[in-house]
C-alpha cells in the first residue's frame, strides 16, 4: 500500500502537507499549562514555558511522559503508557486548546499563495484529533486543508512516514508531487522516508535540535517563504531549490 522512498527528482509539486504545532500555529502556552496542571497534579514542581516546549514532538502520550521525567530523557518507569496521567493531561488541555494558540507570521499568506498556484492543501500533526479539528476550527485554518491526517489517523505516527503517505493517498497525489513542511527531526525523518520533498522552519519546537543540521530540501523563514520555495521549485520544472 505504501511506496517509500520514491525517486522525487522529476515532478513537479501538487501537495503541500504542513505540520501543525510549531509549523502553522505556536501552541505552546496552552500545552504548557496543561502540562504543568499534570505536574501539580502529582505534586511536582512547575516548569518554564521553554522547558516544556523541548518536550513537544512524537505525540501526546510522549509529551506527558516527558512532562512527568521533567526531561527529554523518558526514564524506565515512564517508558510505558500512563493511561491516569494522560487523562489529567487531556481533561486540562480539552479546556485549554486554542485558547493562547497564535498563527505564525506568513502562514495565512502562504497558505493562501499555495492554493493559487493550485496546490492541494494538507496536515499531517501528531495531535489527537478531538484537538486538532476545533483547533483548525478556532484559528480560521481549516478552510485551507482538503485532507487532516492525525497522531490517531494511522496505525503509526510521525516520524514513521505513514501518515505523510497516507495524506497523499487521500489527495491522490504520488510522494514525488508533495512537499512536507514542518519543524522538528521528526518531519524530516517522517518525509524523507516516505518520498516527499522536506522544508523546515527554524522557529518551532524542535526537541532541541537545530533544523539546519537536519536532512531537509531547505530551511525556510515561514510558510511564505516555502511557498516561494515551491513556486520557483515548479518553475525550474521539478529539479529547483532554494536559491
Amino acid at each position: 500500500m505504501y511506496n517509500a522512498g520514491i525517486d522525487t527528482a522529476q515532478s513537479a509539486l501538487r501537495a503541500a502537507l504542513f505540520d501543525l504545532d510549531g509549523t502553522l500555529l505556536d501552541t505552546v502556552a496552552d500545552l504548557a499549562m496543561a502540562a504543568n496542571a499534570l505536574r501539580e497534579h502529582y505534586q511536582l514542581p512547575l516548569l518554564s514555558e521553554d522547558q516544556i516546549a523541548e518536550f513537544v514532538g512524537k505525540g501526546m502520550e510522549n509529551l506527558v511522559r516527558r512532562t512527568l521525567a521533567g526531561s527529554r530523557n523518558i526514564p524506565a518507569h515512564l517508558a510505558q503508557p500512563q493511561p491516569e496521567a494522560l487523562a489529567v493531561f487531556k481533561s486540562h488541555y480539552r479546556r485549554l486548546n486554542g485558547e493562547r494558540a497564535r498563527l505564525y507570521q506568513g502562514v495565512v499568506d502562504g497558505l493562501v499563495a499555495l492554493r493559487d498556484m493550485g496546490l492541494q492543501l494538507g496536515v499531517v500533526t501528531n495531535k489527537p484529533t478531538e484537538f486538532t479539528l476545533p483547533l483548525l476550527r478556532q484559528t480560521g485554518l481549516a478552510e485551507f486543508f482538503e485532507v487532516v491526517v492525525c497522531g490517531d489517523t494511522c496505525e503509526h505516527r510521525k516520524p514513521h512516514p505513514m501518515p505523510v503517505l497516507h495524506a497523499c493517498e487521500q489527495l491522490s497525489v504520488s510522494p514525488a508531487e508533495a512537499v512536507l513542511v514542518g519543524d522538528s527531526m521528526n518531519d524530516a525523518q517522517a518525509g524523507r522516508t516516505a518520498g516527499v520533498r522536506v522544508l523546515l522552519v527554524p522557529y518551532g519546537y524542535n526537541e532541541g535540535q537545530d533544523v539546519a543540521e537536519l536532512e531537509a530540501d531547505g530551511v525556510v523563514a515561514d510558510a511564505r517563504e516555502a511557498a516561494q520555495w515551491v513556486s520557483r521549485y515548479n518553475t525550474a520544472g521539478g529539479v529547483g531549490g532554494v536559491g
